[in-house]
């Protein structure tokens, strides 16, 4: 991404879309379309007249957990954002400052041994980091709750201080969620699919547009450092793997709806480029070197221009087009974060798609 590119601070989406006006809902997002270096602009409702029959969108299922709950270090205020589970019990943890405005930034958490009281007279002890990458994230263990239990009746979404307020949690949690069956979830929410809503669901199947669901449980972002993203759970069922091989097979476009739904479907994925069922921890990471084997459009949030994301959007779509296409984004005054605007990315040469003429707002 071009390194000129800086995102203004008054960029930043500070509520969902349905609380901006009356008579909104959380579609109110625009959509910026990409197919190659050629940009239009719309508004998220035109989706179902850019997609075809035929096309199929893989959706995440992870339900967003409410990972942030306050705690102290001795007399020191600090909130703990609960990552990832770990299969051995313990749970990535990442420590934050708090600012009054979600928090801000992270905290040194070392050394091992630290202990962190939590509400209800539990305890965090912080064991180890999380890797050689640096002390973000720490294995800490739990001991005096149980750490779904410590989150249904403590905690709160993660939120940061480009936003305006607390959010309930259901404002985080996409149309596709679906309750997992051992209470996991995301420490953050698989935003590219906030938009959608059950009437506009509704509208593309009716217009032969398929949906795979998949499941990624997201850990926390890196905020500031923008590391590649850290191992995470997954699983691609069998009939969502059946699903996107007749995709490919096809006619239609296999477009992941979010970046976690790339990692997922990738993971899945042989050196032949057929997805089989699969679930576990993915490390993968999808860079421009490595290339997609299945992806062929992405529907996703807008990036910081340093975001490790962006290497997997550049993988996808290629350098020029991320660059065009974020430079319009910017002249077009679109919304950054979670609550903010979308992006399409569709493959350049596309014969078969209506044209359809900027409408951007």
């Amino acid at each position: 991404m071009t390194t000129a590119l800086r995102v203004p601070e008054e960029l930043s989406a500070r509520v969902p879309a349905e609380q901006r006006g009356p008579g909104l809902d959380r579609g109110a997002v625009r959509l910026l379309v990409s197919r190659g270096t050629e940009v239009s602009h719309h508004v998220f409702g035109d989706l179902p007249r850019l997609l075809r029959a035929g096309d199929l969108l893989v959706v995440n299922t992870s339900p967003t957990l409410a990972a942030a709950v306050d705690g102290r270090i001795g007399h020191v205020r600090v909130v703990v954002h609960f990552s990832t589970r770990g299969d051995d019990g313990r749970w990535a943890v990442e420590l934050r400052e708090p600012d009054g405005k979600g928090t801000t930034r992270a905290r040194a958490a070392g050394p091992g041994g630290t202990v962190v009281g939590l509400p209800g007279g539990a305890r965090l002890v912080l064991e180890e980091p999380l890797s050689e990458r640096g002390e973000r994230l720490w294995w800490a263990r739990v001991s005096g709750a149980e750490v779904l239990g410590l989150l249904r009746g403590h905690g709160r979404p993660i939120r940061y201080s480009y936003t305006e307020r607390d959010q309930p949690l259901s404002a985080y949690q996409t149309v596709f969620a679906l309750p997992s069956a051992d209470g996991a979830g995301s420490a953050e929410m698989p935003s590219a699919a906030r938009p959608f809503t059950a009437r506009l669901v509704t509208e593309l199947v009716s217009r032969g547009v398929r949906f795979a669901p998949i499941t990624l449980h997201t850990g926390v972002a890196s905020a500031e450092a923008h590391e590649p993203p850290y191992p995470e759970r997954y699983a691609v069922p069998e009939a969502s793997a059946r699903l996107i091989n007749a995709g490919k097979a096809g006619d239609g476009r296999v477009i992941a709806v979010g970046t976690t739904a790339v990692r997922a479907v990738e993971s899945a994925a042989g050196p032949d480029g057929v997805v089989r069922a699969a679930r576990g921890w993915t490390d993968l990471v999808v860079t421009p070197e490595r290339g997609v084997r299945v992806v062929e459009g992405l529907l996703t949030g807008l990036h910081e221009p340093e975001a490790s994301h962006l290497l997997m959007l550049e993988a996808v779509a290629g350098r020029a087009a991320m660059d065009r296409g974020y430079e319009e984004a910017l002249r077009g005054l679109y919304l950054w974060h979670e609550f903010g605007d979308v992006h399409l990315i569709l493959p350049q040469e596309d014969p078969h798609a209506e044209h359809y003429g900027s409408n951007g707002r």
